[in-house]
Protein backbone atom coordinates (compact mmCIF):
# COMPACT_ATOMS: atom_id res chain seq x y z
CA UNK A 1 0.00 0.00 0.00
CA UNK A 2 2.62 2.46 0.86
CA UNK A 3 4.24 1.67 -2.43
CA UNK A 4 1.87 2.41 -4.40
CA UNK A 5 1.02 5.81 -2.82
CA UNK A 6 4.76 6.78 -2.84
CA UNK A 7 4.21 5.95 -6.37
CA UNK A 8 1.47 8.14 -7.12
CA UNK A 9 3.26 10.57 -4.98
CA UNK A 10 5.91 10.63 -7.41
CA UNK A 11 4.11 10.90 -10.33
CA UNK A 12 2.09 13.91 -8.91
CA UNK A 13 5.45 15.77 -8.25
CA UNK A 14 6.78 15.21 -11.70
CA UNK A 15 3.33 16.44 -13.38
CA UNK A 16 3.26 19.33 -11.05
CA UNK A 17 7.00 19.85 -12.04
CA UNK A 18 5.91 20.45 -16.02
CA UNK A 19 4.07 22.88 -14.39
CA UNK A 20 7.12 25.46 -13.84
CA UNK A 21 7.87 28.67 -15.67
CA UNK A 22 9.76 31.55 -14.37
CA UNK A 23 6.64 33.96 -13.25
CA UNK A 24 5.01 31.30 -11.48
CA UNK A 25 8.16 29.88 -9.97
CA UNK A 26 8.42 33.66 -8.12
CA UNK A 27 5.16 33.68 -7.50
CA UNK A 28 5.51 30.25 -5.53
CA UNK A 29 8.51 31.00 -4.06
CA UNK A 30 6.67 34.49 -2.26
CA UNK A 31 3.71 32.32 -1.48
CA UNK A 32 6.08 29.51 0.36
CA UNK A 33 8.33 32.49 2.32
CA UNK A 34 5.18 34.07 3.36
CA UNK A 35 4.21 30.97 5.03
CA UNK A 36 7.70 30.16 6.50
CA UNK A 37 7.61 30.06 10.37
CA UNK A 38 3.88 30.96 10.07
CA UNK A 39 4.87 34.77 9.62
CA UNK A 40 1.47 35.44 7.70
CA UNK A 41 -0.58 33.98 10.06
CA UNK A 42 1.24 35.95 13.01
CA UNK A 43 0.84 38.78 10.87
CA UNK A 44 -2.90 38.26 10.54
CA UNK A 45 -3.43 37.64 13.98
CA UNK A 46 -2.15 41.14 14.58
CA UNK A 47 -5.59 43.08 13.93
CA UNK A 48 -7.41 40.68 15.54
CA UNK A 49 -4.91 40.98 19.07
CA UNK A 50 -5.29 44.76 18.29
CA UNK A 51 -8.97 45.37 18.03
CA UNK A 52 -11.00 44.33 21.24
CA UNK A 53 -14.25 42.91 19.58
CA UNK A 54 -11.81 40.17 18.00
CA UNK A 55 -9.16 39.60 20.83
CA UNK A 56 -10.90 36.30 21.55
CA UNK A 57 -10.31 35.15 17.80
CA UNK A 58 -7.03 36.01 17.53
CA UNK A 59 -6.36 34.62 20.51
CA UNK A 60 -7.76 31.08 19.31
CA UNK A 61 -6.10 31.50 16.50
CA UNK A 62 -2.39 31.57 18.32
CA UNK A 63 -3.60 28.67 20.13
CA UNK A 64 -5.14 26.69 17.14
CA UNK A 65 -1.42 27.50 15.23
CA UNK A 66 0.70 26.00 18.78
CA UNK A 67 -1.74 22.82 18.79
CA UNK A 68 -1.05 22.40 14.89
CA UNK A 69 2.99 23.07 15.42
CA UNK A 70 3.00 20.79 18.51
CA UNK A 71 1.13 17.87 16.41
CA UNK A 72 3.15 18.54 13.19
CA UNK A 73 5.82 19.47 13.47
CA UNK A 74 7.41 17.98 17.08
CA UNK A 75 5.48 14.34 17.09
CA UNK A 76 4.36 13.39 13.94
CA UNK A 77 7.57 14.61 11.51
CA UNK A 78 9.36 12.71 13.74
CA UNK A 79 7.82 9.35 14.61
CA UNK A 80 7.08 9.54 10.28
CA UNK A 81 10.43 10.64 9.56
CA UNK A 82 9.38 11.02 5.51
CA UNK A 83 12.44 12.38 3.34
CA UNK A 84 11.05 15.26 1.17
CA UNK A 85 10.94 15.19 -2.78
CA UNK A 86 13.71 17.51 -3.39
CA UNK A 87 16.24 14.81 -1.82
CA UNK A 88 15.56 12.78 -5.09
CA UNK A 89 16.81 15.86 -7.24
CA UNK A 90 19.70 17.13 -7.94
CA UNK A 91 20.43 21.10 -6.91
CA UNK A 92 20.13 22.18 -10.63
CA UNK A 93 16.69 21.04 -10.38
CA UNK A 94 15.66 23.20 -7.29
CA UNK A 95 14.81 26.68 -7.09
CA UNK A 96 14.54 26.86 -3.71
CA UNK A 97 16.81 26.00 -0.77
CA UNK A 98 16.73 22.51 0.57
CA UNK A 99 14.68 22.38 3.90
CA UNK A 100 16.40 20.35 6.69
CA UNK A 101 13.56 18.69 8.57
CA UNK A 102 11.32 15.82 7.20
CA UNK A 103 8.45 15.58 4.99
CA UNK A 104 5.07 13.95 6.46
CA UNK A 105 3.14 16.32 6.91
CA UNK A 106 3.70 19.78 5.30
CA UNK A 107 3.93 22.24 8.34
CA UNK A 108 3.14 25.25 6.05
CA UNK A 109 -0.51 23.04 4.96
CA UNK A 110 -1.05 22.45 8.43
CA UNK A 111 -0.83 25.67 10.18
CA UNK A 112 -2.84 27.73 7.37
CA UNK A 113 -5.99 24.86 7.33
CA UNK A 114 -5.41 25.18 11.56
CA UNK A 115 -6.22 29.36 11.17
CA UNK A 116 -9.07 28.39 8.19
CA UNK A 117 -10.78 25.96 10.78
CA UNK A 118 -10.73 29.03 13.27
CA UNK A 119 -11.74 31.63 10.67
CA UNK A 120 -14.52 29.42 9.43
CA UNK A 121 -15.93 29.42 12.94
CA UNK A 122 -15.06 32.60 13.97
CA UNK A 123 -15.53 34.83 11.27
CA UNK A 124 -18.12 36.11 8.50
CA UNK A 125 -17.38 34.62 4.75
CA UNK A 126 -15.51 37.93 3.89
CA UNK A 127 -12.77 36.85 6.09
CA UNK A 128 -12.72 33.23 6.35
CA UNK A 129 -12.90 32.80 2.33
CA UNK A 130 -9.67 34.84 1.42
CA UNK A 131 -7.44 32.82 4.41
CA UNK A 132 -8.96 29.67 2.65
CA UNK A 133 -7.57 30.59 -0.74
CA UNK A 134 -4.42 31.60 0.42
CA UNK A 135 -4.03 28.48 2.31
CA UNK A 136 -4.62 26.49 -0.48
CA UNK A 137 -1.95 28.47 -2.44
CA UNK A 138 0.32 27.55 0.73
CA UNK A 139 -0.31 23.70 -0.16
CA UNK A 140 -0.12 24.41 -3.24
CA UNK A 141 3.36 25.76 -3.58
CA UNK A 142 4.71 23.10 -1.25
CA UNK A 143 3.94 20.53 -3.94
CA UNK A 144 5.15 23.20 -6.82
CA UNK A 145 8.36 23.93 -5.38
CA UNK A 146 9.34 19.72 -4.94
CA UNK A 147 9.89 20.15 -0.88
CA UNK A 148 6.62 17.86 -0.23
CA UNK A 149 4.69 15.22 -1.65
CA UNK A 150 0.57 15.36 -2.26
CA UNK A 151 -0.20 13.18 0.64
CA UNK A 152 2.68 15.60 2.39
CA UNK A 153 0.12 18.38 1.50
CA UNK A 154 -3.01 16.44 2.10
CA UNK A 155 -2.56 15.23 5.64
CA UNK A 156 -0.93 18.41 6.72
CA UNK A 157 -4.66 19.81 5.68
CA UNK A 158 -6.39 17.54 7.30
CA UNK A 159 -3.99 17.73 10.60
CA UNK A 160 -4.31 21.80 10.46
CA UNK A 161 -8.25 21.81 10.11
CA UNK A 162 -8.26 18.93 13.24
CA UNK A 163 -6.41 21.31 15.35
CA UNK A 164 -7.91 24.15 14.54
CA UNK A 165 -11.27 22.63 15.18
CA UNK A 166 -9.77 21.35 18.51
CA UNK A 167 -8.66 25.02 19.15
CA UNK A 168 -12.18 25.91 18.34
CA UNK A 169 -13.60 23.32 20.82
CA UNK A 170 -11.08 24.07 24.03
CA UNK A 171 -12.45 27.99 23.69
CA UNK A 172 -16.24 27.02 23.32
CA UNK A 173 -15.49 25.08 26.96
CA UNK A 174 -13.36 28.05 28.34
CA UNK A 175 -15.05 30.97 27.95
Amino acid sequence: MLERIQYWDDNIINWVGRLHTPILNKIMIAISTLGSKGFIWFAICIPFLVYRPWRMTGANILVGLSIAHIAGELIIKHVVCRIRPCNKLEDDELIVKRPRYYSFPSGHTTASFAVVAVTAFRCQPAVSIPILVLAFLMGFSRLYLRVHYLTDVLCGLVLGLLCGFLSVEIFNHLF
